[in-house]
């Protein structure tokens, strides 16, 4: 009986590892386009060798509002499920990408800021969609969700206002937005990207409170335990678009990692974040093969101080501007897979101005 109560208990647990495994990944791109800026262009070319890779390794690429929903209700995600998402509403998504997702037959979204559109709607060479374009696309499935009515940094707040009634007009705008999109293509998912990814905490309790999903520019696969006024996405524009180092993250698992009280910050000055801790759930990985990289930094010292909890001293102060810390552990249930979890800082400068975007 004893023999039998180990077995059973054995079996729970590595179910339990496998059901909390299962992981999903977002991707976001921007152009797909030969002549455009680098930084956020993909070769039409590249994009549908990235697409002929999820066939061919049998990736399900679903519908975003699939993954969010699942998170919602607390569902099962499918293992290996992929969303694609487009920011800024490019005129080459439709010209370029378009026909390579159609002839895969791929769902996607795509993240449009409603005054950009307004602006350029009747504009002959406008190099974003418009609103019948866009309405064309939602009528076929296409998600149309909200990047914010003017694509403003959620984080910069407009000198002379308080942060309270910075975040009061950007309700106003971020609402209005959203009105629009429904208006012009009949959708209203009250998804919303951030801006240039740059949010904090304040803004993080902001989106919930309006009942929206909000997404990052921070890398990482999502799961259940996803915190959905962060989502993480995985860049896969230039320089991230080889194949070599996709494929890993489309493989890449959830990591169940929690940022206590002000640790969850993002924002801060030069040189005054010092170190960080993590809350953790261990169980599926070998604390020795826990990695943690900074940008600009390169790998740190980790410190365990208990089975669920870590610290990074940083072995040099962060970099101004924008800063992410990557950690990733291979997987013992699912060898050749790896947990991937980052963490996005954005760095002022000495006296507490911005960098350039």
């Amino acid at each position: 009986m004893k023999h039998m109560l180990r077995t059973l208990f054995s079996v729970s647990l590595l179910l339990g590892v496998v059901f909390n495994s299962h992981a999903a990944v977002i991707l976001q791109y921007h152009h797909v386009s030969d002549s455009t800026p680098a930084s956020t262009s993909i070769s039409p070319k590249q994009f549908e060798v990235h697409l002929q890779y999820l066939k061919d390794k049998n990736f399900t690429v679903v519908p975003l509002s699939e993954l969010i929903e699942a998170i919602k209700k607390q569902q099962p995600l499918p293992d290996k499920s992929v969303a694609i998402t487009f920011d800024d509403a490019y005129i080459d998504v439709l010209t370029q990408a378009k026909p390579i997702l159609d002839k895969f037959g791929f769902p996607y979204t795509i993240y449009v800021n409603p005054g950009i559109i307004n602006r350029n709607d009747n504009k002959q060479s406008s190099p974003y969609m418009s609103w019948i374009q866009l309405k064309t696309l939602a009528d076929e499935g296409v998600i149309i969700a909200n990047h914010g009515f003017e694509h403003d940094s959620m984080t910069r707040i407009t000198n002379g206002l308080t942060q309270e009634a910075w975040l009061k007009k950007q309700t106003d705008l971020l609402l209005k937005a959203e009105a629009m999109i429904k208006d012009n293509t009949g959708q209203s998912w009250r998804y919303y990207a951030y801006p240039y990814g740059e949010y904090d905490m304040a803004v993080q309790a902001w989106a919930k409170e309006n009942d929206f999903v909000a997404f990052s520019q921070q890398s990482g696969a999502i799961d259940l335990s996803t915190d959905l006024t962060s989502v993480p996405r995985f860049p896969a524009s230039q320089p991230y678009d080889k194949i070599s180092g996709l494929r890993d993250k489309l493989n890449s698992l959830a990591f169940d990692i929690r940022l206590e009280g002000d640790q969850g910050e993002t924002i801060f000055k030069y040189q005054e974040a010092k170190s960080i801790t993590f809350a953790i759930e261990t169980g599926d990985f070998y604390k020795s093969a826990l990695n943690c990289y900074i940008s600009g930094l390169g790998k740190q010292k980790i410190t365990w101080n208990d089975d669920k909890s870590f610290s990074i001293t940083f072995s040099k102060d962060l970099p101004v501007g924008r800063v992410r810390a990557n950690c990733t552990a291979a997987s013992i249930s699912k060898p050749g897979r790896y947990y991937w979890y980052s963490k996005p800082w954005f760095i002022l400068k000495n006296d507490g101005s911005w960098y350039h975007l």
